[in-house]
């Protein structure tokens, strides 16, 4: 029964548009530098290598980790990994942004993009309230109530 509740507040998410305005533009897309831009970030570049690009934007307190990829596949790898850690992502086209709820629904009034949300998923250790503040994770621990 939760699942079908997670999987409703997940359509109900996708659904609503960012703070009341049920507009939602066309999915960007390009550089993170141009993402950025139109997000209004000035972007903190913590990874630039050949398969992805990862900053984080920080405005107070609505940070967000803002991640570019050269192809689809490096896209659906790193999210893959990425959701274990649970969250809200937005996606666009070659690019997620992951942070705060409230603060990915804010970003996709400019940029467009689905939202997902995912549950914390704790592994082996047991350890399943700890924060991840590796890079291309915002530092939350994933879990929400439904």
């Amino acid at each position: 029964m939760r699942t079908g509740m997670g999987v409703g507040m997940l359509l109900v998410l996708v659904a609503c548009g960012s703070d009341g305005d049920d507009a939602v533009p066309d999915t960007a897309s390009g550089s993170l530098e141009q993402l950025a831009a139109k997000a209004r970030c000035e972007p903190d570049i913590q990874t630039d290598a050949a398969e992805l690009r990862q900053a984080t934007c920080d405005k107070g307190a609505r940070r967000y980790v803002l991640v570019t990829f050269t192809n689809a596949r490096g896209q659906a790898e790193w999210f893959d990994e990425a959701t274990d850690y649970g969250g809200t992502y937005l996606i666009g086209k070659k690019w997620i942004a992951v942070g705060e709820e409230k603060v990915v629904m804010r970003l996709r009034g400019r940029l467009g993009g689905t939202v997902e949300k995912s549950s914390h998923h704790s592994g082996s250790s047991g350890g399943g309230d700890h924060e991840d503040k590796s890079p291309g994770h915002s530092g939350h621990s994933g879990h929400h109530t439904s």
